[in-house]
């Protein structure tokens, strides 16, 4: 792979992490329910916290980050991922998990956002639209491979379990990211 892929191949990883932390407590409402002591309508609200954590989120936390570098601003929002996902894992009420849920959407859309920036800037000009397709691959290969693996471990076994193993992925696109984006110039603000 050529250097510029791997930074890519980070960020796409950072965007399957995304997809599987959103969509993994569908399947795992009831057991989440039960460990947080609550009813499953109201688990259900949790998927409601985070959405709406992603709709504010997402333009006020990208406009935030346009005082950072990119790469800074992809780091950054992966740790935040990592603590939200971290708090999911060893929430012990519905109070917490809640307010992790929310931590956690708020990487959701500018990660999304300013991720495909730079692998469009990243890659060469006749590869542009294949580095971007690659970033969104992560979030479809979620879908498809992510959710139903930490849905089966959490059900399985215990579904903070799953929280962790997104909380684990977080922290190597978190890796790669740093080890794999060159030093980027800070974004402009739009006028």
């Amino acid at each position: 792979m050529q250097a510029y892929q791997w930074g890519i191949f980070a960020i796409a990883l950072g965007t399957f992490g995304i997809g599987t932390t959103e969509f993994m407590p569908m399947g795992l409402l009831p057991v989440i329910a039960d460990g947080v002591h609550a009813s499953i309508p109201a688990a259900g609200l949790l998927i409601s916290a985070y959405a709406v954590g992603v709709m504010i989120g997402a333009p006020l936390i990208t406009l935030y980050l346009t005082r950072y570098s990119h790469k800074t601003s992809l780091l950054v929002l992966m740790v935040v991922f990592v603590i939200g996902n971290v708090l999911s894992a060893i929430s012990v009420n519905y109070e917490t998990f809640l307010i992790s849920r929310i931590i956690t959407s708020l990487s959701h859309g500018a990660f999304f956002g300013i991720g495909a920036v730079v692998a469009m800037n990243l890659a060469p000009f006749h590869k542009k639209g294949s580095a971007v397709a690659s970033i969104f691959l992560g979030l479809t290969i979620a879908n498809i491979v992510g959710v139903p693996i930490t849905t089966w471990l959490g059900q399985t076994f215990d579904w903070r379990i799953s929280f962790a193993v997104t909380a684990v992925l977080g922290i190597v696109a978190f890796l790669g990211i740093s080890r794999n984006l060159p030093a980027m110039p800070r974004a402009e603000k739009p006028d």
